[in-house]
């Protein structure tokens, strides 16, 4: 398969922030033992695409040292590799103007690989696809261009590029994000969405960047000029993304903002998940340091436990409640303390009776004993970062007086 993936991968995340207050969009972990590159990556390699370059500008450390630690499984032997490459200012003395300008100062690349298709994705969404199936639709159409397309509620039309399609899939109309999108027809709640992955025939690509760049009233976008520039002038498709086994729309979240972040990993630990960790199938890699496994001791009074919750390796809960909340690594909660509806990352002590209801604790964080973190409580408290959905962020290394 002579295809090129190219993850964008250089996102300050500022809607994310302080998550991302230290570490590029795609670095921030996610699902307990995972950064939120790893599903994009973990697409890649399942999918038999192995000659990946990820593109990284702001704050790329974390991620750079995660992708060198997780991803060296690649054989060289058999041209398999994932390349990083920070933003070099090579073609001018800018940084990346917009996504495709991103791949414009990277265009080498694609000279060096000279892959027929270059598969092109953002390296922060969390979502399982089969890349095969896509770039079958790409070359059956004899396809310029292949958008992923996703149904999503009318209301979320400013987060998305929307699409207009015949009845053959071919794109007659975009807008990026707009105020009043065009709808799907017969459903007037549900617009088409861009999912941001694209298939492009690589001469295609390359004359439509080449081009964008001379253009200096351009935003130097994906969404917002190339591909509108060539509906009408090139075959350009969208490719319905449909879950194989119940032939409905697909799990796919852009989890860009505190609460999307927040409300994917309440869908990892429901019930009955749409989106499940546990598919031995369609495995998620990432960089396991050496941990234990994680312990958790007997409950202490009635109602302690661990409930519909995430545990990753290394972490000790004793005598205490947890539910409904995501666990990372060598975490520690004491007795008597009470986490619900959260999201606890690596190296976190929680000290004995502290109670936390929807709180994000990055990395590197001790929870006083008795300490309560909750929306009734918090509000209006200058010392937390409190969003009006009521989460709590408490940043990475955060130390309480």
């Amino acid at each position: 398969m002579n295809v090129l993936a190219v993850v964008l991968a250089g996102g300050k995340g500022e809607r994310l922030y302080p998550l991302t207050r230290d570490r590029a969009k795609p670095g921030v972990p996610f699902g307990g033992c995972y950064r939120i590159i790893d599903f994009t990556l973990s697409n890649c390699a399942n999918s038999g695409v192995r000659n990946i370059v990820l593109l990284t500008q702001y704050k790329s450390f974390s991620l750079d040292r995660h992708i060198q630690l997780g991803w060296n499984f690649f054989s060289h032997e058999l041209n398999e590799y994932v390349y990083i490459i920070p933003a070099q200012q090579r073609v001018s003395e800018e940084w990346y103007l917009g996504t495709a300008d991103a791949v414009y100062q990277n265009i080498y690349t694609l000279e060096q690989a000279r892959p027929r298709l270059t598969l092109i994705l953002s390296g922060d969404h969390v979502y399982r696809m089969d890349y095969r199936g896509m770039i079958g639709f790409h070359q059956l159409a004899d396809a310029d261009l292949t958008v992923a397309a996703i149904p999503m509620p009318k209301e979320t039309s400013r987060l998305f590029g929307v699409m207009v399609v015949d009845q053959n899939y071919r794109i007659v109309g975009f807008e990026e994000k707009p105020e009043h999108p065009s709808t799907i027809p017969g459903k007037p709640d549900m617009i088409l969405a861009s999912m941001g992955i694209y298939v492009f025939t690589t001469d295609v690509l390359v004359r439509s960047i080449i081009d964008d760049a001379k253009d200096k009233n351009s935003s130097h976008d994906f969404g917002k000029d190339i591909i509108p520039s060539m509906i009408g002038e090139k075959n350009v498709f969208a490719f319905p993304f449909i879950d194989e086994k119940s032939g409905a729309p697909g799990y796919w979240r852009d989890v860009g903002t505190i609460e999307a972040y927040w409300e994917a990993h309440m869908d990892l630990i429901s019930r009955n998940p749409e989106f499940s960790l546990l598919d031995r199938d369609w495995p998620i890699y990432t960089y396991e340091p050496p941990t234990p496994p994680a312990k958790i001791a007997s409950p202490g009074r009635e109602g302690e436990g661990v409930k519909d919750c995430i545990v990753a390796g290394g972490s000790f809960i004793a005598g205490s409640r947890v539910s409904n909340s995501v666990v990372g690594r060598n975490v520690t909660i004491n007795r008597g303390a009470l986490v619900e509806e959260s999201i606890i990352m690596d190296r976190v002590v929680i000290g004995e009776g502290a109670q936390l209801r929807r709180v994000i604790v990055d990395k590197n964080v001790t929870i006083p004993p008795d300490t309560i973190i909750a929306p009734e409580t918090v509000a209006g408290a200058s010392q937390y970062d409190t969003r009006p959905s009521g989460i709590t962020i408490i940043p990475k290394g955060m130390r309480f007086d």
